[in-house]
């Protein structure tokens, strides 16, 4: 059965269809919160989300869109939402939670991740590269996520975004150009 079938069949309850199409999509869902997230546990949360919502949403699915399309908009959604609430988490609880209150030493290092896609020679560009990556303004992130790591064309990033091709081209452009910047400002204060 195609996707969009399976929605049909999903809205009408059908646990099955559900089944497979969580089948079809776990995977390229999970790898695009990981992209965003940078943290497995918040991954899988976020793949759970995903998939309630496709559940509960399927229903709304016009057929605008092609199912793969509908579903990556979701993922996005959800995954820039849970940045956003853990950006708040952060700012509140930043200084308690990594410093000692008696002695002011930072008690963690930063988190770090491992992404399915990298391979182990490469994993420390890759932290580096996603630390930057999570640095670009949510815009932005998003054009470079679907493009360079889920490998999506300009047009399906577009039909995602809800933008024109020509507006994806520029984000990813501007994407790049921060992404040289950032990561020339970090090899050059000696830290790379």
């Amino acid at each position: 059965m195609l996707p969009e079938e399976l929605l049909q069949h999903i809205a009408k309850g059908d646990k099955d269809a559900f089944r497979q199409l969580y089948e079809l999509f776990k995977a390229r869902v999970y790898n695009t919160c990981l992209s965003y997230l940078q943290n497995a546990s918040d991954a899988e949360e976020a793949t759970q989300d995903v998939f309630v919502e496709i559940h509960h949403a399927a229903a709304k699915y016009q057929g605008n869109a092609g199912a793969a399309t509908w579903i990556y908009r979701i993922t996005v959604n959800k995954c820039l939402d849970r940045l956003r609430y853990n950006n708040r988490q952060k700012r509140f609880s930043f200084l308690t939670s990594i410093f000692n209150r008696d002695t002011g030493v930072l008690m963690h290092d930063t988190p770090t991740f491992e992404h399915p896609g990298v391979k182990a020679e490469n994993r420390e560009q890759s932290v580096m590269l996603f630390q930057a990556i999570r640095q670009l303004p949510e815009n932005q992130q998003t054009a470079f996520i679907l493009k360079q790591i889920e490998g999506l064309s300009q047009k399906e990033i577009a039909n995602i975004m809800g933008l024109g091709e020509k507006a994806v081209e520029s984000l990813l452009q501007r994407a790049k150009a921060n992404l040289r910047k950032i990561l020339s400002d970090y090899y050059k204060s000696g830290e790379g």
